[in-house]
């Protein structure tokens, strides 16, 4: 009985990742992702495309432009070329950043609402607050600014988890440098934990380094 209440559940799971598996878009500022630094395994592929320039990013978010407040927007493309659902948890993935000092950073990525926040009102809230997944759509709020940036933004958020077979997730997620692009130079995508859905299979840790995508 539990296998088949598990079916279905993982059939909706697979549905809503192939919602946001479309093709990366084919803005004239884009780079190719088969160019993107990549880490490759297990029927797996994890690529990285920081937006480090400030034109690149305005024509890509407009009005909710998180880099001019200093917070780096990623786009991340996650390929299964496996036969079976992948999940990559989102939860626990960071930005990496080793200084040639020998000093290190871990730095945890916003969500879409925290950053319109940020860009309504600068200076608000200094201690983020990490997403849970799947991320819901934001509830409605007084702050209109807030809501308008929102439709910018969500739409290019990462918000799914579970790549179907074959599939493909891409998006944006967001990690405050505090206008320090430089970081991208020593910088790794880190994604710890990535399970084979049907099994749970543990896959090997992913990391992305930044330093090539310039």
């Amino acid at each position: 009985m539990k296998t088949l209440l598990l079916a279905p559940a993982l059939l909706l799971t697979c549905t809503s990742a192939l919602a946001q598996s479309k093709p990366p878009s084919s803005n004239s500022t884009d780079k190719p992702a088969a160019a993107l630094p990549t880490d490759r395994h297990e029927g797996l592929s994890i690529s990285a495309d920081p937006y480090v320039d400030a034109a690149r990013c305005k024509e890509k978010f407009g009005k909710a432009d998180p880099l001019k407040i200093g917070i780096l927007p990623i786009e991340i493309f996650i390929r299964n070329e496996s036969a079976q659902a992948i999940r990559v948890n989102l939860e626990t993935l960071q930005l990496e950043v080793r200084h040639p000092s020998g000093t290190r950073q871990d730095i945890d990525w916003l969500s879409a609402d925290e950053v319109a926040k940020e860009i309504v009102h600068p200076g608000g809230a200094k201690t983020p607050q990490r997403s849970r997944l799947p991320v819901p759509m934001p509830m409605p709020s007084k702050d209109k600014n807030v809501q308008k940036l929102l439709e910018i933004l969500v739409p290019l958020t990462l918000d799914a988890d579970m790549v179907a077979p074959k599939g493909t997730l891409h998006g944006f997620l967001y990690f405050n440098v505090n206008h320090d692009v430089s970081v991208v130079k020593h910088a790794t995508l880190y994604v710890p934990d990535v399970t084979v859905a049907p099994t749970n299979k543990v896959l090997m840790f992913f990391e992305v380094p930044l330093g090539s995508a310039e």
